[in-house]
């Protein structure tokens, strides 16, 4: 995890993501608040192709801060609140 870079992009994504209703438009399938919101949503919100979301999202996931979901075709993302505090405690317990 700390081998990825920290970009201001996925720094917003995750700030986004706190409160997705607010954030994104109303999807056609999946709740925004419980299934989380499509690479698609997240391209159209930082003004950048597909393909440069699912990256950010991507690394998100992998390194735990996302969780995924598969609903039909798409896959949506949202938040691991339980991971993220997590990793929150080990950086002001200073390791």
């Amino acid at each position: 995890m700390l081998r990825t870079p920290v970009s201001q992009r996925r720094l917003d994504i995750l700030e986004w993501l706190k409160d997705p209703v607010v954030h994104f438009p109303a999807q056609r399938h999946g709740c925004p608040a419980e299934d989380g919101v499509t690479a698609d949503a997240v391209a159209a919100k930082l003004g950048v192709r597909r393909q440069v979301a699912d990256t950010h999202l991507g690394l998100l996931a992998d390194i735990g801060l996302l969780r995924t979901r598969r609903i039909r075709r798409r896959v949506y993302y949202r938040r691991d609140e339980v991971r993220i505090a997590e990793v929150a405690r080990m950086f002001e317990k200073g390791w």
